[in-house]
C-alpha cells in the first residue's frame, strides 16, 4: 500500500508521542500542515521562525522531550538559525523538518533557493550547529533518515538535526511498509555507565580529601539526575556549586548549595572552587564565563585542585582543564553506581556540621547585603527589589525562563530556584531573544504550573509578536520586562571602559526612550500593566498569576549593573593593565 510522504509523516510523528509542532508556514510545507488538520498533533503558529525555536526549545527542556520545528526554506530556515543554534550549544534535543525548492528544480535557482555555492545546498548552512544535516532526495530514504534523526537528537550528546525536504518529496507516494518496519526499531537506547572499580577510584578520593567539592552543570538536568545528585550530596556532604545551566541541580536552600560561579557569581563561592583539593565535575563543560575566562586566580586552579570529570561528551573531558579521572557516562546511571558504591564503602555517610554553618552564614550576609536594596521603594525599581518580590510571589516549582542581562546575571546570582529543571536560560549561545518565546513551549510542556518570563526591554522587543501566538493559542504566560531603556549590560560595560553609552541605550531626541510595551500587550490582546511605582509591583504579578491569562508587566528598572567580584577576561581587552570592571566609575550608569 502506497500514502503520501506528508501523510505517513504526520502518523510517524504521532506513533512517536510527538504531540506539538512549532512553526511558521512556507510554500514548501503546506503539505504537511494540510495532513496535520486532522491530527491529534497541535501545530503552534508562530509570526517568525526565531520565536518558533525558541518556544521548541523551552518546551524540550520543560517536557524532556524532543521538540519538532517545521520550518519554510531559505529566509525561514535562516530566521530559525539563531534559536537552532541555541539549542544546539545548550544540548537540546530538535528535530528541524524544513521544506526546500523542487527536486526537478535543482540547478535551476528556482524561487528562495540559497544556492550561491552550490545548487540545492540550503541545508549545509545549519551544518555548523546542528549534529547532523539531511537532505533528502528520494521519498523511499525519507522514513529512514527520519529515524536516524531522532535517535541522534537524543542519544550522547543530545542536540538538533536537520532534516530539508524537497518540497515534491512531502507530495509523492511512499510503500506504507517502509514506516511499518521503523515501529520494530527501539526508540529508547541504553545510556552508559560508569563500572563499579571506577565509582570505587571516585569515593575513594572523595571521602579522603579534605576539601572536597561538586561541579554540576546542566547535564545534570538533561540527564535527570538531579534527585541522584542530591541523593549523593547529602550522604557524603559535599558542598555543590554550580554554572549558570546547571542552576537548580541542587535546591539553592540545600544546606550545601553554594552557588554560581564564575564572572557572576560570588567570592565566596568562587574561593570555594579554588581553595577545593578534588572536584567532582558532572556535566559541564567549563565555559568561559563560568570559569572567569580559565584564569587560575579567579575560580578554578587545576592544578593543584585535581579533576574528576563525568561527561556524555567525551570531547568536553579536558577540553579546558587536566582530568584525573575521566568518564563518559549518562549522569542519572553515573551517579546511580556512584550512590551505591557511596553507601557501601561510607556507610554511616559524612556529618559536616561546621561546613553547613558555614554556607548558612555566608548566604544569611549575602542576602543581608542586598536587604538595602530590596526595601528600596524608589522608582525606577531597583533589580533586586524586583527578583525579591517575584520570588516570594510564585510558587516553589514555576518555571522561570530569562534572557540576557539582568534578568539571567542577577538571577543566576541572587535568584533562588527550587525544583530542577524549572530554570530555562541561554546558556552556550546567550541568545538575547530567548526569554520570551521559550516560556510559550515551556507552558504548553508544562500547562499547570506557573510560568514567568524575566526579559529585558532589548530582549522583549526582538520579538514582540510572542503575544500574537499567546492569544491564539491560549497560551497563559507572564511576561515581565525589567525596562531600563537599553541594552544595559552592554552600556555599563561601555561606560566603564570608553565613557560612553552610544549605541547601547535608547533615546529619542536626546530623553530615555521606551515603547509603552503594556499598550503593545493590550493592541495583541493580551493584559498589560505599565508600572507606575515600586509598590504596584508586587500586586500586578499576584494578578496575573491569579488571571491564568497571557500577562505583561513593563517595569521601569534602574539600570545597575550587576555586581560581582567575579572576573571576565574581556574587561582586560578593553582596559589592559588597568584592571577595570564592567561597573561605570560613576557605580551605576545614569541613563
Amino acid at each position: 500500500m502506497k500514502d503520501l510522504i506528508s501523510h505517513q509523516l504526520v502518523k510517524y510523528l504521532e506513533d512517536r508521542g510527538v504531540e506539538h509542532i512549532f512553526g511558521l508556514c512556507g510554500h514548501t510545507n503546506i503539505a504537511v500542515l494540510a495532513a496535520l488538520e486532522k491530527s491529534s498533533i497541535q501545530f503552534i503558529n508562530t509570526r517568525h521562525e526565531q520565536i518558533a525555536a525558541h518556544a521548541a526549545d523551552g518546551y524540550a527542556r520543560a517536557k524532556k522531550q524532543t521538540a519538532v520545528v517545521l520550518s519554510h526554506l531559505g529566509p525561514g530556515l535562516t530566521n530559525a538559525a539563531t534559536g537552532v543554534a541555541n539549542a544546539a550549544l545548550d544540548s537540546i534535543p530538535m528535530v528541524v523538518i524544513a521544506g526546500d525548492v523542487p527536486s526537478h528544480y535543482y540547478g535551476k535557482h528556482p524561487h528562495q533557493e540559497v544556492n550561491l555555492h552550490a545548487d540545492a545546498s540550503q541545508y549545509e548552512i545549519y551544518r555548523p550547529f546542528v549534529k547532523r544535516a539531511w537532505r533528502v532526495d528520494r521519498p523511499d530514504l525519507f522514513p529512514e533518515i527520519l529515524e536516524k534523526a531522532f535517535q541522534l537528537a537524543e542519544s550522547g550528546r543530545p542536540g538538533p538535526v536537520l532534516v530539508d525536504v524537497p518540497m515534491d518529496i512531502f507530495s509523492k507516494e511512499v510503500d506504507v511498509a517502509l514506516f511499518e518496519r521503523l515501529k520494530h526499531h527501539t526508540k529508547t537506547i541504553q545510556k552508559p555507565s560508569i563500572d563499579e572499580e571506577t565509582a570505587k577510584q571516585i569515593i575513594e578520593r572523595l571521602s579522603n580529601a579534605k576539601y572536597p567539592l561538586i561541579y554540576a552543570g546542566g547535564g545534570v538536568m538533561l540527564a535527570n539526575a538531579a534527585e541522584e545528585l542530591r541523593e549523593f550530596v547529602g550522604h557524603l556532604g559535599i558542598p555543590v556549586a554550580y554554572s549558570v545551566m546547571g542552576k537548580g541541580a541542587v535546591a539553592d536552600d540545600h544546606p550545601f548549595a553554594l552557588g554560581m560561579t564564575g564572572f557572576w557569581g560570588t567570592q565566596f563561592v568562587n574561593d570555594k572552587c579554588r581553595q577545593a583539593d578534588y572536584i567532582l565535575a558532572l556535566g559541564t563543560r567549563f565555559a568561559e564565563a563560568d570559569c572567569s575566562s580559565w584564569e587560575p586566580e579567579y575560580t578554578f586552579h587545576f592544578p593543584p585542585t585535581k579533576l574528576i570529570h563525568i561527561d556524555i561528551d567525551a570531547n568536553e573531558i579536558g577540553r579546558n582543564f587536566p582530568v584525573e579521572i575521566g568518564a563518559v557516562a549518562d549522569l542519572k546511571q553515573a551517579l546511580t553506581v556512584l550512590n551505591r558504591v557511596a553507601k557501601a564503602m561510607v556507610p554511616q555517610g559524612m556529618q559536616k556540621e561546621a561546613l553547613k554553618q558555614e554556607i548558612a552564614s555566608y548566604k544569611k550576609e549575602f542576602t543581608a547585603k542586598n536587604h538595602v536594596h530590596i526595601e528600596n521603594p524608589s522608582f525606577p525599581m531597583r533589580p533586586e527589589r524586583i527578583l525579591q518580590e517575584v520570588r516570594e510571589v510564585l510558587p516553589r516549582d514555576a518555571y522561570i525562563t530569562t534572557d540576557v542581562g539582568w534578568n539571567k546575571n542577577g538571577v543566576g546570582q541572587q535568584f533562588p530556584i527550587y525544583e530542577a529543571g524549572t530554570i530555562l536560560t541561554p546558556g552556550g549561545y546567550c541568545t538575547m531573544g530567548f526569554g520570551a518565546p521559550a516560556a510559550l513551549g515551556a507552558k504548553i510542556a508544562q500547562p499547570e504550573k506557573v510560568v514567568v518570563s524575566l526579559v529585558g526591554d532589548g530582549g522583549f522587543g526582538q520579538n514582540p509578536a510572542v503575544l500574537a501566538t499567546a492569544v491564539e493559542e491560549n497560551i497563559p504566560v507572564i511576561w515581565v520586562i525589567m525596562n531600563n531603556s537599553a541594552f544595559g549590560t552592554i552600556a555599563g560595560l561601555e561606560k566603564a571602559h570608553y565613557d560612553t553609552t552610544y549605541g547601547t541605550v535608547f533615546k529619542k531626541e536626546g530623553q530615555s526612550y521606551s515603547p509603552d510595551y503594556a499598550s503593545i500587550a493590550k493592541a495583541y490582546g493580551v493584559d498589560g500593566v505599565k508600572i507606575q511605582s515600586a509598590e504596584e509591583f508586587k500586586p500586578a504579578l499576584q494578578r496575573a498569576i491569579a488571571s491564568n491569562k497571557p500577562f505583561v508587566i513593563d517595569v521601569a528598572m534602574l539600570n545597575e549593573p550587576v555586581p560581582t567580584s567575579g572576573h571576565w577576561n574581556i574587561l582586560d581587552i578593553y582596559s589592559p593593565n588597568e584592571k577595570k570592571s564592567h561597573v561605570s566609575t560613576d557605580e551605576f550608569v545614569r541613563l
